[in-house]
């Protein structure tokens, strides 16, 4: 018996691979088992045992966007987590069902996969567990690795070692990676999607050289979006965190020296009344716009200048428990726009 421990123990983190999710979900947008609720924009998903709804889930009415990019700040999510995963019966089915489905190793190795397709079994059959626990169905599930689908490191996606141990409904245990809300917290942040950063400017077109270009974003399009990460725990109980964003200042990029910019920082603060830079109005051609550019030399015969429009969104979250303490650094998504700038000639 002690042979058959020591055996489990040096080759669980083998097992837990396949015993966990196995290798990485293809990674769109977290996209497994996704559809779109009928109330509003908002939109459900199931993605492992990790259930996310909410405005930010689905993408832009408007296509186009993608996810935040965080400068800095710790906020990424585990290489790997272990959540509730199998029912006894579940666990049990995907031992027996196939005689590879435990290792995952050829089976042409000396009998050493044998061997330990035998410990793991006894693991759950009789060692540690009564009959997988069938005599407990309903009351707890067994937890297990979960890699995480964006971590590019393979090694660290299966980093989560610890072969699938019970626990009861509505428990969360004391092991690290244990699914948390500090942990769904970031999940949610990871796949929020905002939508594409395009100001709006007058002049419409072509610019002047030395006559101010006026930039603004369209308020209705660029609003607080959030989404909310669960894990259903058994027994009535959840643990969950929600993640919030929205707008708070739009920082421009010329895309050349010779400019002048609106504000001299070239960062255009949120409003109070939640607008970002102000709309042009007729008459208003020579003043300083309050957000904008004024563009010093015309460009070249069929050249443009790249305009860089670049939207940071504050982070914020709440969680089950009282969780949220916690900050989350601020996301940036930013775009680009071709303009081109003409000279007008005057004459004496």
């Amino acid at each position: 018996m002690q042979k058959l421990a020591a055996r489990v123990a040096v080759l669980s983190g083998a097992a837990a691979t396949v015993l966990g999710l196995g290798a990485p979900a293809a990674h769109a947008g977290f996209g497994v088992d996704q559809s779109a609720d009928k109330e509003g924009q908002s939109y459900g998903a199931k993605a492992g045992v990790v259930h996310y709804s909410g405005s930010g889930a689905g993408g832009s009415d408007k296509g186009g966007g993608g996810n935040l990019s965080v400068p800095g700040g710790d906020w990424s999510p585990p290489p790997c987590w272990y959540a509730p995963k199998y029912s006894p019966r579940e666990l049990k089915e995907k031992i027996d069902g196939s005689p590879f489905s435990v290792t995952g190793r050829d089976p042409d190795n000396g009998g050493q996969k044998q061997d330990t397709d035998l410990a793991i079994r006894e693991k759950y059959e009789s060692r540690d567990y009564d009959n997988y626990n069938l005599g407990k169905e309903g009351e707890g599930r067994f937890w297990a690795a979960v890699p995480n689908p964006d971590e590019k490191d393979a090694a660290r996606a299966q980093s989560c070692t610890e072969l699938p141990f019970w626990v009861e409904n509505g428990e969360v245990p004391d092991v690290e990676n244990a699914i948390s809300p500090q942990i769904l917290s970031k999940l949610a942040y990871a796949r929020i999607r905002v939508p594409d950063t395009r100001v709006e400017m007058n002049p419409a077109g072509r610019q002047t050289v030395n006559l101010p270009t006026w930039v603004w974003l369209d308020e209705g399009r660029y609003r607080r979006l959030s989404v909310r990460a669960s894990v259903d725990l058994g027994g009535g109980r959840e643990i969950w965190a929600r993640t919030t964003v929205e707008p708070e200042a739009l920082r421009l990029d010329p895309g050349t020296d010779s400019a002048r910019l609106h504000p001299g920082s070239g960062e255009c603060n949120v409003e109070d009344d939640g607008s970002i830079g102000t709309e042009y109005v007729k008459g208003s051609g020579e003043k300083a716009p309050p957000c904008g550019v004024t563009y010093l030399k015309a460009t070249r015969g069929a050249g443009s200048y790249s305009l860089r429009s670049t939207l940071t969104w504050t982070a914020s979250w709440e969680g089950s428990g009282g969780a949220g303490a916690e900050d989350l650094p601020n996301g940036e998504f930013g775009g680009q726009q071709d303009v081109t700038v003409q000279e007008i000639q005057a004459i004496n």
